[in-house]
């Protein structure tokens, strides 16, 4: 028989609240456009902290859970600041501070999202930060349901897992926060026109 408490192989369906250090609201599942979360847990598909702080938990209840940067998104990296040609860009005449944009990195085609810092004459200053990078959260989380994952979900799941792990190195998924492999709890793109 399964155990409804949230544990490996469990699917889980979460509503959610995100808060920055200073308590401003960054997202929630609540929100206009904003839905609930469903993951398979012990997969990775969370920050660190907070699915680790799920752990355990059961339908119905609801948790504060605080995840510094190293369990979440990772430190801040100034070196992910950089200047790239404006003629490179999609849509170079439109693009604006706030956009975001995918890029693939020179010899392995990894895919970078990238986020629009400042517009230049010729050149424009991005970031490859994650936007919650270097950030303390604030979770409120109220856990939906607990069941059984299916055989589907779970394989599902894990060849995510593989994936994002195989995007950053073998291991390197793990360490310095998450990847892109996750489900995503924090600030929405937006897109280029």
């Amino acid at each position: 028989m399964f155990d409804s408490l949230i544990q490996a192989n469990s699917f889980v369906q979460v509503d959610y609240i995100l808060k920055d250090e200073g308590g401003a609201m960054l997202d929630s599942s609540t929100m206009e456009g904003g839905q609930s979360i469903g993951y398979v847990h012990g997969y990775g598909m969370l920050v660190p902290g907070l699915e680790s702080a799920l752990h355990g938990m059961r339908a119905g209840e609801e948790k504060d859970i605080v995840v510094p940067p190293n369990d979440g998104y990772g430190a801040y990296d100034d070196e992910l600041v950089f200047a790239i040609e404006r003629a490179e860009l999609p849509n170079p005449d439109t693009i604006e501070a706030g956009d975001e944009f995918i890029a693939q990195t020179e010899g392995d085609d990894t895919e970078v999202e990238l986020r629009v810092l400042e517009v230049r004459d010729d050149e424009v200053i991005v970031d490859g930060n994650h936007p919650l990078a270097g950030k303390t959260l604030h979770y409120t989380i109220r856990v939906l349901s607990v069941r059984p994952a299916t055989d589907a979900e779970i394989e599902r799941a894990a060849r995510a897992y593989d994936d994002a792990r195989g995007a950053f190195g073998e291991g390197d998924g793990d360490e310095g926060g998450a990847s892109s492999g996750l489900v995503q709890l924090g600030k929405r793109p937006r897109a280029l026109n």
